[in-house]
């Protein structure tokens, strides 16, 4: 039994080597020819290489530099100049500036031209001199290089092999010993992937890290949107509780105020009881629901929405926190719809918390504007005398004003005033929205 598992798991092994060596050349052809390279993030994008122009001018200018001394390593002492080797020279430093947007190409002419310049240039040699040369060493790895930042390392190093060994078969045929220079040679390549392979992990994660920071910001964002409509939805159904209960109420009693209510009559009333009966248990549900979740105790949770009315304790709690604030009412106070009193409450309530928060030492002012049509409700704070401690929250209470004007078909705008501080001015319609 132990022979037969042994038998089966090494044929196992080897389908499975077969199946790997079959797929060989298909991988091969797709990290050294097919699959795309990454691409250069834009201008302005997580990653985008602000140094790129700059590393273009001097990879042109290090290329021709290069290119010049090559010349002289494909002819012999003394010789004149050929048109082939200024050609060649030419075409390999055109190959490594390439490199910047076609390295995977580029590199492939670089290596074809390299192994011809080796053919040429061996014969031109004394015996005892550098070969592979300098610049024949500096072309191939700034190649390399430039592949290893846009392509994936395991590509990167394939690409490494490959042109060692085409070196080293190149070498192999010529006379003289040229081991030291292929130790040299090999150590530069291997170097040049290597730091473009660093390079690129680093400019990956960076990347990466921008991006989530970015979805980070976006979801806190989102969830504290979620968080304030909520909040708005169960403050809403206690006011519109409060009606609906007044409703059913009504339509009871109402058939016993009038003298021999008709049947129509009753009908009437008592269906608008049943609906004003069933919508209080929808909202019933869908409170609860909201409100499963929620960790405030049951005695904030049942306790009365606030009004304008407790405006004076509500500046009081400010400046008991060392907030200077003082409170101004203009026009003819009247009632308000309780929607619209309950959100002018909870928006003087984040803006003076704002306060506290990002301007510590300031003064603040709250001016609350009756009008015919609307209410206003404006928040300003001068300068703060400390600069505010980083938050991960800032910026997140204007989200709950904005839903809540929005909600009342109203506007918001805010912004820092010229002297240093800071503006919050709220315009809430008498009027449901059309």
């Amino acid at each position: 039994m132990h022979r037969l598992r042994a038998m089966t798991g090494a044929a196992g092994a080897w389908r499975r080597l077969r199946e790997r060596l079959r797929g060989l050349p298909r991988g091969l052809y797709g990290d050294l020819w097919a699959l795309p390279v990454d691409p250069v993030p834009a201008a302005g994008r997580p990653g985008a290489p602000a140094w790129r122009p700059v590393f273009g001018m001097l990879l042109a200018l290090g290329a021709g530099a290069v290119a010049l001394f090559h010349v002289y390593d494909l002819i012999p002492h003394g010789a004149g100049i050929p048109l082939y080797a200024v050609l060649l020279a030419v075409g390999q430093s055109a190959a490594l500036i390439a490199g910047m947007s076609r390295p995977l190409y580029a590199w492939w002419v670089s290596l074809a031209l390299m192994l011809v310049s080796l053919r040429l240039a061996e014969p031109a040699l004394a015996h005892d001199a550098l070969f592979p040369t300098v610049p024949e060493i500096a072309l191939q790895a700034g190649s390399l290089f430039l592949l290893a930042l846009r392509v994936h390392p395991r590509r990167a190093a394939t690409a490494l092999v490959i042109a060692l060994m085409a070196v080293a078969f190149s070498v192999s045929f010529t006379t003289g010993p040229h081991d030291h220079a292929l130790d040299r040679a090999s150590l530069a390549a291997v170097t040049a992937v290597v730091v473009g392979a660093a390079l690129r992990a680093l400019r990956v994660a960076r990347t990466e890290l921008v991006e989530q920071s970015e979805l980070t910001a976006e979801e806190r964002s989102r969830r504290t949107l979620l968080e304030e409509r909520n909040r708005i939805a169960r403050e809403l159904h206690d006011v519109v509780a409060h009606h609906m209960s007044v409703i059913s109420i009504q339509a009871q009693v109402a058939p016993h105020l009038v003298e021999n209510p008709s049947d129509e009559l009753r009908e009437n009333l008592a269906g608008i009881r049943e609906n004003a009966v069933e919508a209080l248990a929808e909202l019933r549900r869908v409170l609860g629901v909201l409100r499963s979740e929620d960790a405030v105790a049951d005695g904030v949770r049942h306790a009365p929405q606030p009004t304008l009315d407790r405006l004076d304790e509500l500046t009081g709690k400010v400046r008991g926190a060392g907030v200077a604030v003082t409170a101004e009412t203009t026009g003819a106070r009247q009632p308000l719809p309780p929607g619209v009193e309950l959100s002018a409450f909870r928006i003087v309530q984040e803006a003076l918390s704002n306060v506290m928060r990002h301007a510590p030492g300031a003064r603040a002012r709250v001016e609350i504007g009756y009008h015919s049509a609307a209410v206003t409700v404006r928040i300003t704070n001068t300068a703060p005398k400390s600069p505010p401690a980083r938050s991960a929250g800032v910026g997140h209470g204007l989200l709950g004003m904005h839903e809540r004007t929005a909600m009342l078909g109203g506007d918001l705008v805010h912004g820092p005033t010229p002297g240093g501080g800071y503006e919050v001015m709220a315009t809430l319609p008498l009027e449901e929205p059309v």
